[in-house]
């Protein structure tokens, strides 16, 4: 049973692994006791994991793209404490034209990647603005600072998500509160393999370590920065290069790499 006299609480969604497993490992060796969240049985493991970081971890099993999930978090978290720092991670990517796509698995990205994040946002942010203290972090992407080709919905999510970020800064900055977005790059996870990228140049490019990333994250939350691009400095030179570059060229660039069948067996550097 989680105690939260003793050590302050921590929210991670889409925990099960990769960054999120990492975010909750970092927050675990800060001192922060844990309520890790996904939609399958393996955040079971992922709980056992991190509580070998001498941590209390509480595991939901709760499919966040459907508002009763996010509820049934939110309900579970309450009956444990309040959260002083929540990682908003869960986030799920589709590939192809989008003309040919299955618009269920398009309408499930919107509503995990966003609905999601709004829903749990609402639900947490009072309190700590009520508090005066408390951090939210967004998993959004460098993929988020320019149009996406044959991953249309999946950029729309990271922008929608870098911008909802800044904007919420702002509005709690005098409270207290920490509001970080969160911007990597390729990432070694399941995820190009979940939103078929195998085949693409994007799929096989060089990919960073999600410890790395995770760290780099917490570290900026915990010092109140707005943002990270985290992992790789071609991470960064991309980011700030679709900062300058018109829209037409930064999605022609990701087209070429996000194609179906783009990828080759010759390395590159490119990133999304």
């Amino acid at each position: 049973m989680i105690d939260e006299q003793h050590r302050p609480l921590a929210m991670v969604t889409g925990a099960s692994s990769g960054i999120g497993l990492e975010l909750a490992r970092q927050l675990a060796r800060r001192g922060y006791d844990l309520v890790v969240a996904a939609e399958d049985e393996s955040i079971e493991d992922a709980a056992t994991e991190l509580r070998r970081e001498g941590t209390a971890v509480e595991a939901v099993v709760a499919d966040l793209a459907d508002a009763d999930g996010v509820d049934e978090l939110v309900t579970r978290t309450a009956t444990i404490g309040t959260p002083e720092v929540v990682a908003v991670n869960a986030g799920v990517g589709t590939s192809g034209p989008f003309a040919e796509s299955d618009l269920d698995a398009e309408l499930n990205l919107v509503d995990l990647n966003v609905r999601e994040a709004v829903h749990l946002t609402r639900a947490v942010l009072p309190a700590m603005v009520q508090r005066g203290d408390g951090g939210i972090l967004f998993t959004s992407s460098i993929a988020g600072t320019m149009p996406g080709p044959y991953q249309a919905t999946y950029n729309a999510s990271k922008a929608f998500l870098l911008s909802f970020a800044e904007a919420l800064r702002v509005e709690v900055e005098e409270s207290g509160v920490r509001v970080t977005a969160l911007m990597p790059g390729p990432t070694d996870t399941n995820f190009f393999a979940r939103a078929g990228l195998e085949d693409t140049k994007l799929g096989q490019t060089k990919k960073d370590d999600p410890a790395e990333v995770a760290e780099e994250g917490i570290d900026a939350l915990l010092a109140g920065k707005d943002h990270v691009v985290a992992g790789s400095t071609k991470n960064r030179v991309q980011a700030a290069a679709a900062k300058v570059l018109p829209q037409t060229a930064t999605a022609k660039a990701h087209a070429s790499m996000s194609a179906p069948g783009s990828g080759t067996d010759e390395s590159t550097e490119d990133a999304r």
